[in-house]
């Protein structure tokens, strides 16, 4: 393989990883900072251990997350560095701010929130956990500032003496957060992300009511700890779910307007039309060979991408159509690489500039099946713990552990689709003059595939290794359970000892 190819797919893959963690880590602090609440006020021991259970659960996970994700930014010198040159002056300022602002917020309020137990005050106590939650949430949006100006170029002008795209100062800074790719991305990923931890919460509570009550042969388990806690992941899910379907449906007609080619590729329109059909199933990756299973309502794919199942305005365009729309972009920009032009005008023709469409088109319905799962399941999990009633069937409880996993491929599905979705392109072509840049024309010149291809088996090795020691934590911590027969610590504010000098 070239360098390009094998520095695309060591990114790709550290990007999997470390996503496996930033998902559950932003949904689940804010689940524990609540579940921490409810038993600072209503001061219910069985709601302080379910805190500390699924607390585990956040560190363990958060720790990962934090390993996996330092080799992120440094492949942006090593291997991106001709992409780094050209867009560091915009894209390195939210991510410098993430690093500084948003990663010491939460580690610094983790910290205190596991060493301050007991010496805290349980207001502050519980307030490190809310300000960590937040820190999460702050860490996302910084980075998808930083991503969603790749998808969509915004608050940055081309400067032709030094070939580079700068930051248009202050406005262009607060432009980044204008960015309405931002607003859709941001709203999408974290109620994917809370979706993701009230499954989470909800399949662990759901394995464990009905293994209590087959383990000490009474209900006062399942009732009092594990009952609550699923309604509340089922909640979470159900609220989480809507918003991240609502959020999506707009992002797609987003994406319609600022990225034709994603947009096709992914709804596998291979000939423009009116009153689209929606294709649940495509056997081969081109147009030229692809055979289509649709769903038989009419216009169910415009809808999807026009809000329109007839009529003019319902008409999607076709894969070529979309390229050719790119090409013209390119074409009227005035202060635009040629070397580029060049380049991409000659892949046009040899019709090399269409995303990878089996991968897009695949990537958009398992996301798009799992959250209309995500919104079915919750529902019946509701109905299913109305009133008084428990779940004592094993099945279901394993059930709901199978769907966890499910919940990772959605929101891994989701990342490949925003990126793979925009190839041939590192900076997507917007409709700022001059600021484009091809993946190709992004690496580094000094790389060579030797060099990449070791660092490649090794981070993938040592990824591998850490992934298995985090499954088999968070499988021990599960079996484990709230040890009931154990004393809960409370939150009494211990004298702090004085210090020996």
């Amino acid at each position: 393989m070239d360098p390009i190819t094998l520095a695309r797919w060591q990114f790709g893959i550290t990007t999997v990883y470390h996503w496996f963690q930033v998902p559950l880590t932003i949904g689940l602090s804010l689940i524990v900072a609540f579940m921490q609440t409810k038993a600072r006020k209503t001061g219910d021991p069985k709601w302080q251990r379910i805190t500390d259970f699924f607390g585990k659960i956040l560190l363990i996970n958060f720790a990962l997350g934090v390993a996996t994700g330092i080799v992120q930014e440094f492949q942006f010198g090593l291997n991106w560095s001709e992409y780094s040159r050209f867009v560091g002056d915009i894209f390195g300022a939210p991510l410098a701010f993430e690093a500084l602002l948003a990663f010491f917020l939460e580690s610094t309020f983790l910290g205190l929130w596991i060493f301050g137990k007991g010496r805290l005050s349980p207001k502050i106590h519980n307030l490190c956990a809310w300000l960590f939650s937040i820190g999460t949430m702050v860490s996302a949006a910084w980075i998808l500032a930083a991503n969603s100006f790749m998808q969509n170029p915004n608050g940055a002008v081309f400067n032709p003496k030094t070939g580079r795209a700068e930051l248009d100062g202050v406005s262009g800074f607060l432009k980044l957060f204008a960015n309405e790719t931002w607003i859709y991305t941001f709203a999408h990923a974290i109620s994917a992300a809370f979706t993701l931890s009230g499954v989470l919460v909800a399949g662990f509570a759901f394995w464990w009511m009905a293994r209590s009550i087959r383990l000490t042969g009474n209900e006062s388990e399942a009732r009092d700890y594990w009952k609550p806690t699923a309604k509340l992941g089922l909640k979470v899910t159900l609220v989480a779910s809507l918003i991240a379907a609502t959020s999506g449906h707009f992002m797609g007609q987003h994406l319609g307007e600022i990225q034709p080619t994603k947009a096709a590729a992914m709804m596998g329109v291979c000939k423009g039309e009116e009153s689209a059909k929606l294709s649940l199933v495509m056997f081969g990756n081109s147009c030229d060979t692809a055979t289509q299973v649709y769903v038989p309502i009419p216009g169910l794919e415009s809808f999807m991408m026009t809000n329109h199942f007839t009529g003019p305005e319902s008409r999607l365009e076709s894969i070529d159509e979309a390229n050719k729309k790119v090409l013209d972009r390119i074409h009227k920009m005035e202060n635009v690489n040629k070397e580029l032009v060049d380049k991409f005008t000659e892949a046009y023709g040899k019709n090399e500039v269409t995303p990878n469409v089996l991968v897009s088109y695949y990537s958009f319905r398992v996301m798009v099946g799992v959250g209309l799962l995500d919104i079915l399941i919750a529902a019946v999990g509701l109905w299913v713990l109305r009133g008084n009633r428990l779940v004592r069937s094993e099945k279901w409880g394993r059930f709901w552990l199978w769907m966890i996993p499910l919940q990772f491929l959605a929101n891994t599905a989701g990342w490949i689709l925003t990126e793979i979705g925009r190839q041939p392109w590192v900076v997507y072509p917007g409709h700022v003059d001059g600021v484009l840049l091809m993946t190709d024309l992004g690496v580094s010149h000094s790389v060579n595939a030797g060099s990449v291809a070791f660092s490649l088996t090794a981070f993938t090795l040592l990824y591998t290794s850490l992934g298995i020691v985090w499954f088999w934590l968070l499988a021990r911590y599960l079996k484990e359970g709230i040890n009931t027969h154990k004393k809960v610590v409370e939150y009494d504010v211990k004298a702090t000892p004085e210090l020996v000098y």
